[in-house]
């Protein structure tokens, strides 16, 4: 068996977790609400405050799909209960950040300031308009709103100006010298 699979998922006690009949599962909790549907051989069972996943046969793909589902399950459980956030850091003379409404205001020393729209269900925040924290309870949209901030200046290796995640190591470059 995957061994990430056949983990039990224990609710907290604030956690409602509905399996429908045809594999889809949905989490409530005080932060929010997700639903997944889980891959025909896979099917969860619902016992007291523990959630159980269990696959149909031991194909190759149908294991791996038993592990994915548990994660994803386990990550719905968490993010209902305590969310997920992502830290960034502007580094670069004159760039800045800034929430204005639901846009995030990045200068990114261009000639034009790019407005980043936030997405329902995700909180930014900024501090010394150079920290930058994305907090929501949907762990790959919290990954996919950071990867796409970060994507508009992603760090250069000559100087390390750009938008990087909290304690990224950016490889540096010597420049070319004159002999």
């Amino acid at each position: 068996m995957s061994r990430i699979g056949k983990k039990p998922i224990e609710l907290p006690e604030k956690v409602k977790v509905n399996v429908g009949p045809d594999g889809k599962v949905q989490v409530e909790g005080p932060k929010g609400k997700l639903e997944y549907t889980l891959p025909a051989p896979i099917k969860a069972t619902l016992e007291g405050k523990t959630l159980t996943l269990t696959r149909a046969n031991e194909e190759r793909q149908v294991r791996a799909f038993h592990g994915l589902s548990r994660a994803l399950l386990h990550n719905m459980v968490t993010g209902v209960t305590t969310g997920f956030s992502k830290d960034l850091e502007i580094q670069g003379v004159g760039f800045k950040a800034a929430v204005k409404g639901n846009k995030l205001d990045l200068s990114l020393g261009q000639s034009h300031v790019l407005l980043f729209p936030i997405p329902a269900g995700i909180k930014v925040t900024v501090a010394e308009n150079t920290k930058i924290k994305v907090e929501g309870f949907d762990r790959q949209l919290v990954g996919q709103v950071a990867a796409n901030i970060r994507a508009h200046y992603p760090p250069e290796p000559y100087k390390g100006k750009g938008v990087r995640y909290a304690g990224e190591k950016v490889a540096r470059k010597e420049g070319k010298t004159v002999q």
